[in-house]
């Protein structure tokens, strides 16, 4: 039954959403391109709120525990679990204060409004999965670009969503990288649960009724661990805070 009432409820929400896009895509430019790169964060972050709430039309809410661990005026690279798409968008409205960027596949940088937009011109990072040189090099420049400017870059490190919820095994080397290069940052764990329920039928119709939660663990100095102790301490308390 579910799933019948999704499929009207979910024509909607993607001409809303599709909405919000086309409508920030211009708003974007304007502020990046005449009033710099504060206007234009908050014009990302604005749009983020309008998609956060279109995201009510399918009965979503959303849970953010430990926000108070952010630590502000600090380089933080925020390391995930990935369970959907529908992670990204909290992840930009609640987290607005430390200036999220990405890092993420190069096919986004184009094609879709307001999002390949954001992701060319707002500090993030977009790898050629295919390329490892290619990758680990803007991997790199992001790590000092947050280093620099005390931004937050967001990684996934399995790489790709869990259909299921169910964690992936982490990868390490675009984390060494941000290790490397960001060496004045927190790694900052942080589990997601229930955002694949979004896409439990497929990519459409949605999911109705879905809980989304993020919980921020408390930050790791990178200068206080090897590599391999900071990698091993955020793996775990992401996984182990994952609700299967």
């Amino acid at each position: 039954m579910q799933k019948i009432i999704s499929y009207p409820l979910s024509v909607l929400y993607a001409i809303v959403f599709l909405m919000w896009l086309i409508i920030f895509h211009p708003i974007q430019l304007v502020c990046y391109h005449v009033f710099g790169y504060n206007a234009h964060r908050i014009s990302v972050a604005v749009l983020n709120f309008f998609l956060l709430r279109t995201s009510h039309i399918l009965g979503t809410t959303y849970d953010i525990i430990g926000r108070e661990k952010l630590l502000e005026n600090q380089p933080l690279v925020l390391v995930c679990n990935h369970q959907s798409m529908h992670d990204i968008i909290p992840i930009i409205w609640f987290l607005r204060k430390v200036h999220p960027k990405f890092i993420s596949k190069k096919e986004l940088g184009k094609g879709i409004p307001s999002v390949s937009l954001n992701l060319r011109i707002g500090g993030s990072a977009l790898i050629d999965r295919k390329d490892g040189k290619q990758a680990l090099t803007e991997i790199k420049k992001v790590g000092e670009y947050i280093n620099t400017n005390k931004y937050s870059v967001v990684i996934f490190p399995e790489g790709t969503r869990s259909k299921t919820g169910a964690p992936k095994e982490f990868a390490t080397n675009g984390l060494k990288m941000l290790y490397k290069f960001a060496p004045d940052a927190y790694f900052v764990p942080i589990s997601i649960n229930n955002s694949w329920k979004m896409n439990k039928f497929g990519a459409f119709p949605l999911g109705l009724g879905t809980n989304i939660s993020i919980e921020i663990h408390e930050p790791l100095k990178v200068s206080e661990y090897s590599f391999e102790e900071i990698f091993e301490k955020t793996e775990q308390v992401i996984k182990k805070n994952i609700k299967q």
